[in-house]
């Protein structure tokens, strides 16, 4: 069924977007697809009728639910049958809300869906975020994964426009192979949208500092801006703003214009969110997905919070799953680098993540600054007992290990966990 439904849903999509010609921006990278998506988002909507992946419908699946503006119909026939009425509908009658502008997550799980996705949604703008090592488990090397990710940009024709990182070597090596118009962002100095003087920005509470977001500039041909991004920490969410910034400016926006927009940005649930935890505790929630690139991200995340006197660094690690022959050695890594980012203890979850465990324990890490579990849920209530006010706690693993969970037991508000966690609908019950 699945397959016959993703050939009706092409054929739907192709046919929207001739009929309707939208301008389609792609976005696609190995961390910080879903967080661009939403920055893009939100600048684009200042001057632009747009529509971003629902979600994270990054597949074959999704991307073209997201053009015909729906929700997936699960396993119901009924609802399918719904969107492909929709989808007729559409086509017969013209919609007049339908996007000027349409920005597609476009995920790549093995090789060959790039170019299956863009076959089927042609891409005027490509957005590369970052390349590194995800899905390993269907990629034999990252250079494989490096030229699947890469076709974003270097499909395009002369007339096409693509957004590169240029803090990723990886990407960054794709500029000389692109034809069009090139836009780069990053912290480097060649980055043609740089952001630079960053600092957390901290909240006093009973005599304690707490940290509340991330302030930094934006600067471009000359010009610079300051941006505060409330409620996150990270270079991912920095970097997520600067995509955000080089598409505008790639469509005339001028940075003042970008800059206000960008006070409505806000990240996905389990993207390096701050949540209030129990006991006067911070929590560091970046427990949607994980991979090697994106889990030494978080930790030097971590790194950079000033801890109040007293205060200790806790690491909840779980599995960084589909890394095939490499999962060993990307786990060790971890563990290899943690003393660097000043952790004070580390929890693992998961099989996986106990080669972190053994890593930290070879390089550095005291017995009783290590504990192990099978499952989230009993690494949360172990913190419950563990942790004092002031604590700073980060929890990053890969969706199959759901972390989130452990958040559930320590976050000061967990009446509002549908709204600020991660995988809370019916679907992961």
């Amino acid at each position: 069924m699945k397959h016959f439904i993703q050939k009706i849903l092409r054929v739907y999509a192709r046919l929207l977007l001739k009929k309707y010609k939208p301008r389609v921006i792609g976005i696609t990278g190995s961390v910080g697809k879903t967080s661009a998506k939403q920055a893009v988002l939100v600048v684009l909507a200042d001057q632009y009728r747009v529509r971003g992946t629902i979600k994270n419908y990054n597949n074959e699946i999704g991307v073209p639910l997201t053009i015909i503006g729906m929700k997936s119909g699960g396993r119901s026939l009924v609802r399918w049958f719904r969107i492909f009425t929709r989808a007729t509908w559409m086509l017969i009658k013209r919609d007049q809300n339908f996007p000027e502008l349409l920005i597609l997550e476009m995920g790549a799980d093995r090789p060959g869906d790039i170019a299956y996705l863009m076959e089927m949604a042609p891409v005027d703008v490509g957005v590369i975020t970052a390349i590194g090592e995800a899905h390993y488990e269907y990629f034999k090397d990252i250079k494989s994964i490096k030229q699947e990710k890469g076709m974003m940009v270097t499909s395009l024709s002369e007339d096409g426009v693509s957004i590169l990182n240029v803090d990723n070597d990886h990407a960054a090596s794709l500029v000389s192979q692109v034809k069009g118009r090139v836009v780069t962002y990053g912290f480097s100095s060649d980055a043609m949208v740089q952001a630079s003087d960053v600092s957390i920005a901290y909240q006093e509470l009973n005599g304690r500092s707490f940290p509340t977001g991330v302030h930094f500039k934006i600067a471009h041909e000359g010009a610079t801006v300051p941006v505060f991004l409330p409620g996150v920490l990270g270079s991912p969410h920095m970097l997520a703003a600067l995509a955000g910034v080089a598409v505008g400016v790639a469509h005339g926006m001028n940075l003042i214009q970008i800059a206000e927009t960008l006070r409505k940005f806000e990240p996905p649930c389990g993207r390096m969110r701050i949540l209030r935890g129990i006991k006067e505790t911070v929590i560091l929630d970046d427990t949607y997905n994980a991979s090697p690139l994106a889990m030494i991200m978080a930790l030097d995340a971590m790194r950079e919070i000033e801890l109040n006197d007293g205060a200790r660094r806790y690491a909840v690690l779980g599995d960084m799953l589909e890394l095939g022959n490499i999962t060993r050695g990307a786990h060790e890594d971890i563990g290899h680098r943690l003393q660097a980012f000043n952790v004070d203890f580390l929890i693992t979850v998961g099989e996986a993540a106990k080669y972190i465990a053994e890593a930290a324990s070879a390089h550095g890490f005291d017995d009783d600054q290590i504990v192990r579990f099978d499952d989230a849920d009993s690494a949360g209530r172990f913190l419950q007992e563990k942790i004092h006010p002031g604590d700073v706690m980060l929890f990053k693993g890969s969706q199959g290990i759901r972390l989130e969970k452990a958040v559930l037991e320590v976050m000061g508000e967990p009446l509002k966990s549908d709204r600020l966690l991660c995988r809370q609908d019916e679907t992961w019950s």
